[in-house]
């Protein structure tokens, strides 16, 4: 089902995942993309701030969006078109084991003045691992194209 602007209204929650995050996962993208040792060294990540091998933020990140495009909000005719993050949060580090799921809850949904075909949704995204812990959140605005006349 095709979802336009008009459909999505605040309240309303889309899920995603599940998502297993492996030893492997973490130290591969941290290897490449995120290169600290708390991210990319097991051992030595014991010592470190986080007691242990911790996914980065961006992995966290990365993972919630390929959860938000596998999700039924992913039905829009544009895709999900991101145009601001108002608020990125990481409480928790993500770990070896987890597996992550996406809660996407609607808080606006605004027709746009200047661009008659096309609007603005922002969208609580919550990332959580299998204990229900929150290890990330994040309010992105993205575009909606509105139901053709």
């Amino acid at each position: 089902m095709t979802l336009y602007l008009e459909d999505l209204t605040p309240g309303q929650v889309f899920t995603g995942g599940p998502l297993p995050l492996t030893q492997h996962d973490i130290v591969e993208f941290g290897q490449q993309f995120d290169p600290q040792y708390f991210h990319t060294d097991p051992g030595a990540a014991g010592s470190s701030f986080f007691g242990g091998l911790a996914a980065s933020g961006w992995h966290t990140a990365s993972l919630s969006m390929r959860m938000a495009v596998e999700s039924a909000l992913n039905d829009l005719p544009n895709g999900l078109i991101g145009i601001e993050v108002r608020s990125l949060k990481w409480p928790r580090p993500a770990r070896p084991g987890d597996i992550l799921r996406l809660n996407l809850e609607v808080l606006e949904s605004t027709p746009s003045r200047s661009r008659p075909g096309w609007g603005t949704v922002v969208v609580r995204w919550t990332t959580l691992n299998q204990s229900d812990e929150i290890v990330m959140t994040a309010e992105p605005v993205i575009w909606v194209a509105r139901r053709p006349q």
